[in-house]
Parts: structure tokens; sequence; C-alpha cells
């Protein structure tokens, strides 16, 4: 069974409109009009057990607004979706005691008592047993470096600091789903490093299912095989990372160190960068292979390496149009 299961999700919001003014707003008191704005059309998708899923798009593109309708928060305007076999919009207590949603610009810690008083109190309102909160405990103690935050005020604590211990008070109870919603943002290189670290320890650890929504796509390479690209409310894109470059990027990167300074690369290819002796090329895919060879036999290289462009440019294409709404190539 599917560990989420969500089929033509919709949810579409009834938003008064009226010009500006007066007389505008004394006449939207008998007669207001409205707008329909769908949030989310028609998405399906489902995530097996264990699965550690990215959920990409842009600003407005419907990610929270499913996150939330899959975690009870919201009710669909239409569509099916079932969560551990359960309906999110009923709210059971089967169903929010294995669950868990994280959402980076959220506090659920209360701001001026101890981290361990907040997650106390969390163990209460699920009803962990003791000895399974104990040792709940000390694991996220552990791989989160908690230590001494445990016993410090959360509006003492940093960014960073909050942000493991947000994530600490979610997973008290041992969900077998976890939504995140922008886990590590705002925070620095190293911290985000570290809760990458800590999130695919977990998922490994305890196999839990992840949907993880995230602007930065180094969360989405180190800790996703699968992406689902959403926007403007529909799915344009699900299936493994991989694909998606190979499907849809034309082009390779080829960084070339070379022994001469000032050589002209231009007919190997686009130059994106040159510093020194370092040159950055853009190369068809299909000619990757006769293009280093050339390199290799017309320079004195140094040293030469073949990439896929960042996902960060693969994902910009399919924004810009490089699919259209069936998830296919879009028509030149």
């Amino acid at each position: 069974m599917l560990a989420v299961d969500v089929r033509e999700l919709t949810k579409t919001y009834v938003v008064p409109e009226r010009e500006a003014g007066l007389a505008a707003a004394a006449r939207s008191l008998f007669a207001r009009r409205t707008r329909s704005v769908a949030a989310v059309t028609e998405v399906s998708f489902g995530l097996e057990p264990g699965e550690f899923v990215g959920f990409v798009g842009p600003n407005g593109a419907g990610k929270t607004t499913t996150l939330k309708m899959l975690s009870g928060l919201l009710f669909p305007s239409s569509g099916h979706a079932t969560v551990l076999g359960h309906v999110p919009s009923k709210r059971e207590r089967a169903f929010l005691s294995r669950i868990t949603l994280v959402m980076g610009q959220r506090n659920q810690m209360i701001w001026d008592i101890p981290v361990i008083d907040s997650l106390e109190r969390n163990r209460v309102v699920y009803r962990v047993p003791s000895a399974d909160y104990r040792r709940t405990l000390d694991e996220l103690t552990e791989l989160l470096e908690l230590g001494e935050l445990l016993e410090r005020p959360a509006r003492n604590l940093s960014l960073g600091e909050r942000m493991k211990c947000e994530i600490a008070v979610s997973l008290i109870h041992r969900p077998r789903v976890l939504f995140l919603d922008e886990p590590t943002i705002g925070l620095d290189v190293t911290m985000q490093r570290r809760i990458r670290t800590f999130l695919a320890d977990h998922n490994r650890l305890h196999n839990t299912t992840v949907l993880l929504t995230s602007h930065y796509m180094a969360d989405v390479e180190a800790l996703c095989k699968r992406i689902i690209v959403i926007d403007h409310g529909r799915i344009l894109f699900d299936g493994a990372l991989t694909d998606l470059v190979a499907r849809f990027s034309p082009l390779k990167t080829v960084v070339v160190e070379v022994q001469q300074e000032g050589a002209d690369l231009s007919r190997y290819g686009q130059v994106v960068t040159s510093e020194g002796l370092r040159h950055t090329l853009r190369v068809p895919k299909a000619d990757t292979p006769q293009v280093t060879g050339r390199l290799l036999a017309d320079l004195p290289v140094i040293d030469l390496t073949v990439e896929d462009p960042p996902i960060e440019d693969v994902i910009a294409q399919v924004f810009a149009g490089a699919l259209d709404r069936s998830g296919h190539p879009a028509e030149a």
C-alpha cells in the first residue's frame, strides 16, 4: 500500500475583489464581487513507504498548499488523498500521531520555556510512553547534537539551533510520514549540511516516508532520488532526478584546464567562463565525446571534467516553458 496516495487533488480559493476608493468600498457592501483562484489543480502522485521525494516549484506553485492538505490543515475542494490509509481532512488521532509537518518559517516550541519542556509537552500530547520517549530523545540528541540546547529557552537559540530543536520536537512521537516545508531556509551552509545529514540518517534508520519542499537545490540533490516539479498548481514532471537532467538538458558542462594562458576555446563550444588556465564550456550532449577528444588531441590539457548542468538550471528551463502541461517537452 502507498504511504501517500494523491488523486486529482484540487484546492480553489474564492477571494473578494474590488476597485480602490471609498465608493467602491461602499458598493462592495451590497454587491461583493469574487473570483476563484486555483492554488492546486488535479495533482496526482503516490509515495512508497520509505521514499524521500523532492517537491519543488517557484513561490506560489502550490507546494505548501498541497502539504497542508496532506497534513489535514486544509480541506481539498475536490479530489482524494490518503496518508497511511487515512483521509487527512478527518484529522483522526491515529492519523495525526503518525505524521508531522515541519515548516521552516513556523515556530511550534513555546518561546519562553526550555526546549526540553516543549519536548515533554509533545510527549504528553502524543501519549508517548516514557521509555520510548527517553530512547527517542537520546537518539535525537546525539544525531542533532542538541546537548546543552535542551536547557535553553527557544528565544535564546540561534536560527540554526532553533531549527534543529524544531525538528526534534516534530519527531519525538516517531512519525511514519514527514512533510518538510523549507526545513533549511535561512540557515548557513554548515547547518544546512548537518540538517541534511540528519534527515538522510533518519530516513535510512526508520524507513520514514518524506516529502520535501526546498528552494535549495543542494537539499534536493543530496536527499532525493525522485523529484516532483509543480508550477501554477499543476505537476509538470514526476520521476527520477537523473531522468529530469537527461531528458530536459541538451547540454553538458566541460571544465578544462590547459597549460597555456589566453587559449581561445570558442571553436570547441560555448565558453561560459575563462579564468587563467581554467575554462568552462557548454557543449551539446551528443557532441561531448567528440569535443573532449579534440580538446585532448589539440591542447596541452592538465585536467578535464564533464558534468551535468546544475539542477537549478534544468529546473529553470522547466519553469520557463521547457515542458508542456502533460510533462513532455513543449513545442518549439
